[in-house]
């Protein structure tokens, strides 16, 4: 005040000294000494003391100062105590307690220690708790005075504390994140501002608290750890008073309330969290930069939906809750987090371990976002695990999961109206978007699966780096490595804000325009599957096809709904051996007729080519799914098409696999003319490699009947022809047959040779259900060469992961089955049935290489070529 009177200042402290000598010594107070402003009082009656204190109060409240800004604040601090004198003083330390107790006190205030409250009982106190004294040991209860014309809001007492912290209590308990708090104590240890970003509902606070409390004994913060959650704020100028009060201070007359702030942590060692910042981002930055510059001993822990961005900021990305279970087979930190929180809102009813698969589900559903999961789990008050696990499931084909979280939810719940429902928590930082980011992140909802830049520019037609940067900084949009440290950046949305965002593209009517062009991308990246870096043709592999598969059926789905049928079955025909050799094949049948349906509901055009080919396809997916009549049914409708087209390729291609139905349907003989007819046919047309299909359907209906011979010269002139087809060539059709014909021959040489080739080609290429067809053959490979404990290894786990694949036995079963029933016999029941056992634990990865480990008979002593070279 003196700083900012200047020359006004003595006559505002002259009257001061005045008001306070005349109210205290009217109550028989005391004067002793006076040091600068301060004064010291003895009283022989604490009620006096108590009086004159508050009339002191009263009479500079009421004074007429020169400005208001100038009035004095005082702060008055009583103690009663046994006091020797001495000289002109009192030798006691209760003197430098009464001290204690004043100097705790805030501008306006009358503060009391319990002494003096235990001899004024008529007197108005409220009860203020412990409080450490500096220097002295122990706590002091300490009472503030109220009454009429008294003012009653304080901060919290100015001293020292046991806990100096003021950080909330959790009412629930706090799961998982263990290598998370690891990760964020360390960085806080190096750097003065780290900011936890993330999504609304991400966690941020929780970890952030809990990390807080971690640091309130630490030896680094003596002065304290503080905590302000801006929520609380309501006005952007209000910022740094409340942080004032938070650290019990108070507004000094005539200067910035900042100054105040950064004067008092000067010289301190404390940290700060400051909570959801993104509510006043702006003074927010603005104070914690006046801080870090004023204050070297204090650090900040923020968290935020977006960066401060301030220099030496340290950015810390929270992430879901892990979905995947520990090293120890614990549950992981998302399903841990669901299970607690169920079982609290079905009264600490412990779930039922039948329910884990349905839990594990809705967490990988809600991609771990604690919020989803803390909702997921009171909607388990009135649904079943696996009811509200077929909720989502279906509302994310949908594209709107929300529904079954924010159903019935009390906009009261948890911390408040922002985090009573993911809509309300993604709404608010929807609404904080520029138009681009905005319309950005509806386009981004059509994708089903993490992009890179590249994807997301073809998707909006320019570059998209602006509006894709303030979505990363707002935690809309996730950022993440695309596998290990040297691959590229892809941008992923957790499900909840995809489904807030497919809603709107919906509302604003741009959901035609950005899922069209989400399907000419995908089809695009489709045929890129079957092109090297050249543009030129390479082998197909099933894995190109695997990260590519939700956003395949994305595609699809709006292709059958909203979109063009015939770029769905162009969609569809690229799928084909996938969803065979996936297990997938009557999803591939259901894809189909849903397309069918729309066409017939557009009228949409499709020429007869393509047609052929979709319901071929269409006849391979019901053969793989054992709907043979259905397959029949569907060759038939490909023939028709494909004789309207007058592409002899075409037809034969068709042509050879009507006869594979013909086969299927217990038709041997007719299927035998057919294949002759089909590849006669095309070597007349000068389309020989088309027919390859029914080359190899002939050569297994010979190989049925014993004529081998026959079934390998067609095969050796079929070899060439399946080199020039790409996407036929990986699965090395012509070695696995030559290789059983080998074995019926007794050749085993030539048949583990061939057949080895076609297993590390099928499993190279991701053929798996033709991997378990070689793995079958090697099978009986080992027992013809006297290996039966492999073979039933190998037997085992092949049959396990046919099952898996819903694959059927196909025209080798009963080959198979003789083969096990071989070995059962050399073997014996219980060595069998153990091995077998081993191999149905197995991956196929795993099956693949114990086969391709198998000896090459030219390695086993008794070889024939060992005795030649002898």
């Amino acid at each position: 005040m003196a700083q900012v009177l200047g020359d006004g200042y003595l006559p505002v402290l002259s009257e001061h000294r005045r008001l306070l000598r005349a109210a205290l010594t009217s109550h028989g107070g005391v004067e002793l000494f006076t040091e600068g402003d301060s004064y010291f009082f003895a009283f022989a009656d604490a009620s006096a003391a108590v009086d004159a204190s508050a009339r002191a109060q009263r009479d500079l409240a009421n004074h007429q100062w020169p400005d208001p800004n100038t009035r004095p604040l005082v702060r008055i601090g009583l103690h009663t105590g046994r006091a020797e004198p001495h000289g002109h003083e009192y030798a006691s330390p209760e003197v430098h307690r009464a001290a204690r107790v004043a100097a705790a006190a805030h501008g306006g205030q009358i503060l009391l220690s319990a002494a003096t409250a235990a001899e004024v009982r008529s007197a108005d106190v409220i009860d203020l708790g412990l409080h450490k004294l500096r220097g002295f040991d122990g706590r002091e209860r300490l009472f503030q005075l109220v009454g009429p014309e008294l003012e009653r809001q304080f901060p919290r007492p100015r001293t020292e504390g046991d806990s100096p912290h003021n950080l909330p209590c959790p009412v629930t308990s706090f799961v998982g994140r263990v290598s998370e708090r690891a990760e964020v104590e360390k960085v806080l240890a190096t750097n003065r501002l780290v900011t936890v970003v993330g999504i609304g509902g991400s966690g941020k606070s929780r970890l952030a608290a809990v990390i807080a409390a971690d640091q309130v004994d630490h030896p680094s913060y003596p002065d304290g750890v503080w905590h302000l959650d801006l929520v609380s704020v309501s006005d952007p100028g209000l910022v740094a008073f409340a942080l004032s009060t938070v650290l019990g201070l108070r507004p000094e007359p005539g200067r910035p309330i900042v100054q105040t702030l950064v004067d008092h942590l000067a010289e301190r060692r404390m940290l700060i969290l400051l909570d959801t910042c993104e509510v006043q981002l702006g003074p927010t930055l603005s104070m914690v930069a006046t801080i870090l510059a004023g204050a070297p001993g204090v650090r900040v822990l923020a968290t935020s939906r977006e960066p401060l961005g301030l220099p030496g900021e340290l950015v810390w990305r929270i992430p879901p809750l892990a979905l995947s279970q520990s090293v120890s087979g614990a549950l992981s930190d998302a399903v841990a987090l669901l299970t607690e929180r169920m079982a609290a809102a079905r009264g600490g009813q412990q779930i039922n371990p039948a329910d884990l698969p349905h839990l594990t589900r809705i967490a990988a559903r809600l991609d771990g976002l604690p919020l989803a999961l803390e909702l997921a789990a009171a909607r388990l008050r009135v649904l079943s695990a696996r009811e509200l696990d077929s909720r989502l499931h279906a509302e994310l084909n949908s594209g709107d999961p929300l529904q079954a979280l924010d159903a019935g939810s009390s906009s009261h719940a948890g911390d408040g109206p922002r985090h009573a429902t993911m809509q309300a928590v993604v709404t608010s930082s929807y609404r904080t978007l520029p138009a681009d980011a905005a319309r950005l992140l509806r386009w981004l909802s059509v994708f089903a699966g993490p992009v890179d830049l590249s994807t997301v520019e073809c998707l909006v037609g320019a570059d998209p780096l602006h509006p894709l940067t303030v979505l990363v900084d707002k935690s809309l949009v996730q950022v993440e490595r695309a596998g290990g440290n040297d691959s590229g950046i892809v941008y992923r949305m957790l499900h909840p804000i995809r489904g807030f965002a497919a809603r709107g593209l919906a509302e604003a009517g741009e959901e035609s325009a950005a899922r069209n062009r989400h399907v000419a991308w995908a089809i695009r990246e489709l045929d890129r599957t079957r092109q090297g870096p050249d543009g030129k043709p390479v082998t197909l592999s099933l894995y190109s096809l695997d990260p590519l598969a939700p956003e395949l059926r994305a595609a699809l789905r709006w292709c059958g709904t909203g979109g063009s049928a015939r770029s769905g079955l162009r969609i569809a025909a690229g799928l084909d051996q996938w969803w065979r050799e996936r297990g997938l094949a009557r999803e591939g049948r259901l894809w189909l007729y849903r397309l069918y349906a729309r066409l017939a509901e557009t009228g949409e055009v499709v020429p007869d080519a393509e047609l052929a080919n979709s319901f071929q396809v269409h006849a391979l997916q019901a053969a793989a799914d054992g709907e043979y009549p259905e397959e029949l049914r569907f060759t038939r409708r490909a023939e028709t098409s494909a004789r309207r087209t007058g592409d002899p390729g075409l037809l034969v291609r068709v042509l050879a696999g009507r006869s594979g139905a013909l086969r299927d349907a217990g038709k041997t003989d007719e299927a035998e003319r057919s294949c002759r007819e089909v590849i006669g046919w095309a070597a007349a047309n000068n389309v020989p490699a088309d027919a390859l299909f029914a080359v190899f359907n002939l050569a297994e209906l010979l190989w049925l009947r014993g004529e081998l011979d026959e079934a390998a010269d067609i095969l050796a002139a079929a070899r060439p022809y399946e080199q020039m087809r790409p996407v036929e060539r990986g699965r090395r059709t012509v070695d696995l047959l030559l290789g059983l014909i080998a074995l019926k021959r007794g050749d085993l040489v030539a048949a583990h040779e061939h057949l080895t080739v076609a297993l590390r080609s099928r499993v190279s290429y991701g053929f798996h259900g033709r991997t378990c067809v070689a793995i079958k053959a090697i099978a009986a490979r080992c027992v013809h060469g006297g290996d039966t404990a492999t073979a039933a290894t190998l037997f085992g786990a092949a049959e396990s992961l046919t099952a898996k694949l819903q694959c059927g036995p196909g025209v080798f079963g009963s080959y198979w089955k003789a083969q096990q029933e071989t070995a059962r016999r050399q073997l014996g029941d219980t060595a069998f049935d153990e091995a077998y056992a081993r191999g149905a634990a197995m991956g196929i990865r795993e099956a693949a290489a114990l086969a391709l480990g198998v000896e090459h008979p030219d390695l086993a002593s008794d070889s024939i070529r060992f005795a030649e070279v002898a």
